[in-house]
């Protein structure tokens, strides 16, 4: 079976993988907030306890080294530590038991809604549980759909694209569904520097790196952008570079992208001391553990 990103037509030797959500657009508070956390209290049944589920759900998807994952897994963590916290208990919240949702996430290539029901035909009986998640997703989906529009790029995006364009080939790596890639990047004139577009149908973030590679490309001259710890994971899986778009910096970084991380790329200065620059000040802003459960 062909793959878009195996067989992508490649005119560079340099290849740049960007995400898209919180690091291309600001539009990872409005769709958590907005879109996500309202759904998650209404398909869970939260209605009791919808002010720690919101915190919940926030930090994994928003201010902890969580951010950016998946939606199954981020899912998982949410009621996982909504389930743990005193305050939900004492109002008589109880997790559900997520084994099948975990099952999944474990076996799937793909953590996408069709990859899910398409798993569901498969079993020989109902299995309630991800029934009620894909549900989930495709309201979370409807409502983006409904309330994300005219959000524009950061500041600096447009004139970083255009530069590496002029001698990298650009693919969008993403765990956001391709459809809402497509309008996002449409609608803001930006799919004319894209070369290929990967959503959350065409595997994990890693996998997605190592297709558009393919071998066609040298480590060094590998460039992952993106604004969540995973994306850090995918470039060091792939054994390729990494520059953070920071959260609540990323003006500042998409500056720096154009007036200083172009040509260190371009002209091989960008590994060693300029990278872990930037790693360092990116590892100080995420929190690995909320603050109800901090001492």
């Amino acid at each position: 079976m062909s793959d878009i990103l195996v067989d992508m037509k490649r005119k560079h030797d340099f290849l740049i993988c960007v995400d898209s959500d919180g690091c291309v657009f600001d539009n990872m508070e409005l769709k958590h907030k907005e879109c996500f956390c309202p759904v998650t209290v209404n398909a869970w049944n939260l209605q009791s306890v919808s002010r720690y589920a919101r915190e919940a759900a926030e930090f994994v998807n928003l201010y902890s080294t969580t951010r950016g994952i998946n939606r199954y897994p981020a899912l998982i963590r949410t009621l996982e530590l909504l389930g743990a916290r005193k305050e939900a208990i004492q109002r008589g919240y109880h997790c559900p038991d997520l084994t099948p949702l975990k099952h999944w996430v474990e076996i799937s290539d793909s953590l996408s809604t069709a990859k899910l029901e398409a798993y569901l035909k498969t079993l020989d009986h109902a299995e309630p549980l991800l029934e009620q998640a894909v549900a989930w997703s495709k309201e979370v989906d409807a409502n983006v759909a409904h309330i994300v529009h005219g959000v524009t790029p950061f500041p600096g995006v447009r004139e970083a694209l255009s530069r590496f364009a002029e001698y990298a080939d650009i693919v969008i790596v993403s765990a956001t569904p391709h459809e809402a890639i497509s309008r996002e990047w449409t609608e803001n004139g930006l799919i004319g520097f894209v070369t290929e577009a990967a959503g959350q149908e065409l595997g994990s973030k890693t996998e997605c790196i190592r297709k558009a590679n393919s071998g066609h490309y040298a480590p060094d001259h590998i460039l992952m952008i993106g604004d969540a710890p995973g994306d850090y994971t995918a470039a060091k899986d792939n054994g390729v570079l990494y520059f953070p778009i920071i959260p609540g910096r990323e003006v500042e970084c998409w500056e720096k992208a154009v007036r200083e991380v172009a040509d260190q790329l371009y002209e091989g200065t960008y590994a060693g001391d300029n990278m872990n620059h930037w790693l360092e000040e990116f590892s100080e802003v995420l929190m690995e553990e909320p603050h109800w459960q901090v001492k």
